[in-house]
This record gives structure tokens, C-alpha cells and sequence, in this order.
């Protein structure tokens, strides 16, 4: 069983196919414009931010920004129209943080495009939320069936779209 990682997380709230088809390796994101827009924000957006931060990996999981002193989980994102698969994305972080020791940090998602910031906090009631994610996430990613399709207007803009939606004879 691979680690459970944040893009994992945030695919389990976006979409359980395409979760299970990214964990065992059918990979489509290098066809897509939107991935390639998002790895370019990400380079571009913040140029001082790779001296001020830190780049984290912890029990497999990358965190592209890291303030140490402040305790802070910097995450960019193009757009806010998948936001709770953000947020969920980002308490992950936080979890591996409080399980690795690190008490106390929040985390920052940031739209530079929109010009705005969501902040994001774990409490310890939401902590169980979090591992029953975790859990769900490996019982789907080691199922030996693929899930079925969503059906949402989303999923036009989605890298595994012609995966899908390609019709077999």
C-alpha cells in the first residue's frame, strides 16, 4: 500500500475514479493544459517564496511551503472552485504536521489570481474526520475495481475526461 498523500486527499473529495486511477498509476496529467497552468502559477505566482520556505516531505506527503517559524502550510491553487477538496487537502497537512510533532500550525491557501487567502485550522474534533479519509482512501486505492464515473459538468476539465468518456465497441 502506497502512502496516502495531500492529492490524494484532495481527489477523494473531487472524485473516487479518478483517485483510484492516479494511485495505481494510469496517469493522464501530463495531457493537460490545466495541470501545466498550475505547475506555471505555482513557479511564477511567488518567486521569494522558495527562499523564505522551506519545502517539506513528511511520511511521503510533499509540502511545497512550509514557514517554520510561524508554523504556517502555504498552499497555491489557480481557482476556488473546488475549494473544500483545498481545505481538505491542506488539514491533511496539518494532521501529518501534529502526528510528526509540530503542535500549533495553520495552513494558508492562496488564490493569487483572485487575490485572496483562506485560512485553515485542524481542531482535534476534526481529527478523526481526517483519518477516516485515510482510511477510505486505501480501501478505494486497493480495490481491484476501478469506480464508476461521476457525471459532472467538471469533469470536462478533468485530465482523465477522454479516459472516461471514451466509448468502448
Amino acid at each position: 500500500m502506497q502512502n496516502v498523500t495531500g492529492s490524494l486527499i484532495g481527489m477523494y473529495h473531487i472524485c473516487h475514479r479518478e483517485l483510484w486511477l492516479h494511485a495505481n498509476h494510469v496517469r493522464m496529467e501530463h495531457n493537460s493544459d490545466l495541470v501545466a497552468e498550475g505547475k506555471q502559477l505555482h513557479e511564477h505566482a511567488y518567486p521569494q517564496r522558495a527562499e523564505r520556505y522551506r519545502e517539506m516531505i513528511l511520511d511521503g506527503s510533499k509540502i511545497d511551503f512550509y514557514d517554520p517559524y510561524n508554523k504556517v502550510v502555504h498552499e497555491l491553487k489557480k481557482s476556488d472552485k473546488l475549494e473544500h477538496s483545498h481545505v481538505a487537502q491542506v488539514q491533511f497537512y496539518l494532521y501529518l504536521l501534529r502526528k510528526n510533532g509540530v503542535e500549533g500550525a495553520t495552513g494558508l491557501i492562496e488564490y493569487p489570481k483572485l487575490r485572496q487567502t483562506q485560512t485553515v485550522h485542524l481542531d482535534d474534533s476534526e481529527l478523526p474526520v481526517v483519518e477516516n479519509w485515510i482510511q477510505e482512501i486505501e480501501r478505494i486505492v486497493s480495490s481491484e475495481h476501478c469506480p464508476g464515473r461521476i457525471e459532472k459538468s467538471r469533469c470536462r476539465s478533468c485530465s482523465y475526461f477522454e479516459f472516461c468518456y471514451a466509448e468502448e465497441e
